[in-house]
């Protein structure tokens, strides 16, 4: 039996989920012979870490405790726990020295995974020093990734304890597939790829006649967006994305070198309009220009898709005109889809598609890119 000691940064829809995939997962990791060992949990603002990082766990009765006071809001500092685990509640400014002192002690032993399904920038630091430490990092969280180039290059210096798939695709093999191909010496000369759920679903509901206005309202009920679906139509996670694939391709860039299009003007940024004015009045004002462009994509026997392109030193996400019968073209409601071209797939381009969106299939590929670092843990 190997024992893969896990600590989780993040504790939102992404990080409950893998919480709750990894305690109802445990008879068949038992069957493949690993057994998930969680001894620490983060938030934003404190951290909960078993007494004993060398024998205890935070068990599957405490762990679903913590989800349940984390999916009501709670901070894990009002955890009141009927479990018997021994445990510490440390504050944030507490935290970052208590993780490094976990990493140093378990990295090189027994191993530790350093599971990050936060969306913040303030993990960077700590995964920094870890991967040093003989520790695995495993990552949902797109920004490490997406900071600059000295924060990259470290954290991708040791490639076979680094596991990132859903900082693209979620649960859809993308990373793996793009390594695969550049590891046999193929050259990936082009890659498009429609890569939010969210506007894919938007582009394919106005692609059919509907005003933006109602289709994004539509993709807020159904939980498609963010509380602030600027969030979603500004293009800026699509963008992470296209990053994160450009550097795995070689490209030494950042953010700042992406030609990004959003959806909506600066005039109805967050700084100058509230939410309710953006969905009430300001998607109103957007509905004629992209039915416009509907209409004209149309004429040339095209769709609109929100995609990222990569090509030669071309990295831009925006809006194109695609094929109406091309994978992307056929793209329909909120998955993702990715074309490859490299040497081997030139004319007919790799496409990797399937839900590349929800909590569910993106804890998913998180549980799947830990149990995917299994062997560099020694048996128990």
């Amino acid at each position: 039996m190997k024992t893969i000691p896990v600590v989780l940064m993040g504790c939102g829809g992404v990080g409950r989920q893998l919480l709750h995939h990894i305690v109802s997962s445990r008879s068949l990791h038992a069957k493949l012979g690993v057994h998930l060992r969680v001894v620490g949990v983060c938030d934003s603002k404190s951290s909960i870490v078993v007494s004993d990082v060398l024998s205890m766990e935070l068990d599957d009765k405490f762990l679903l405790e913590l989800c349940q006071l984390k999916s009501n809001g709670s901070s894990l500092l009002t955890l009141s726990t009927t479990s018997g685990v021994e445990y510490q509640v440390l504050t944030n400014s507490d935290s970052t020295t208590k993780l490094i002192d976990i990493a140093a002690l378990l990295g090189k032993s027994m191993g530790l995974a350093l599971v990050d399904c936060s969306a913040s920038s303030e993990t960077i630091g700590v995964m920094k020093q870890v991967v040093d430490l003989g520790c695995c990092v495993v990552m949902a969280n797109k920004k490490p990734l997406t900071s600059t180039m000295e924060d990259y290059d470290k954290l991708v210096s040791h490639p076979r304890r680094i596991r990132h798939e859903s900082t693209v695709g979620a649960g859809l093999p993308v990373i793996a597939s793009l390594n695969r191909i550049l590891s046999s010496g193929d050259s990936v000369h082009r890659i498009v790829g429609s890569l939010s759920g969210t506007l894919g679903y938007v582009m394919s509901e106005v692609g059919d006649g509907k005003p933006l206005s109602q289709v994004v309202k539509a993709a807020k009920n159904l939980g498609y967006t963010e509380p602030d679906p600027r969030d979603d139509l500004s293009g800026m996670d699509v963008a992470r994305k296209a990053l994160i694939l450009a550097r795995l391709l070689g490209r030494r860039i950042n953010l700042d070198s992406i030609k990004i299009e959003s959806l909506y003007p600066e005039v109805m940024g967050s700084n100058v309009m509230s939410v309710e004015d953006f969905l009430d009045d300001g998607l109103l004002l957007l509905d004629k220009d992209i039915q416009e462009r509907v209409n004209k994509a149309s004429l040339n026997g095209n769709v609109l898709r929100y995609v990222c392109v990569i090509e030669g030193s071309r990295c831009e996400v925006g809006i194109q005109e695609l094929p109406k019968d091309s994978p992307l073209g056929r793209l329909r409601g909120s998955d993702n889809v990715l074309e490859i071209y490299s040497g081997c797939y030139s004319e007919q381009p790799l496409v990797i598609q399937g839900a590349g969106a929800g909590n569910d299939t993106t804890a998913a590929g998180v549980l799947a890119d830990i149990l995917d670092i299994q062997d560099l843990f020694p048996e128990k």
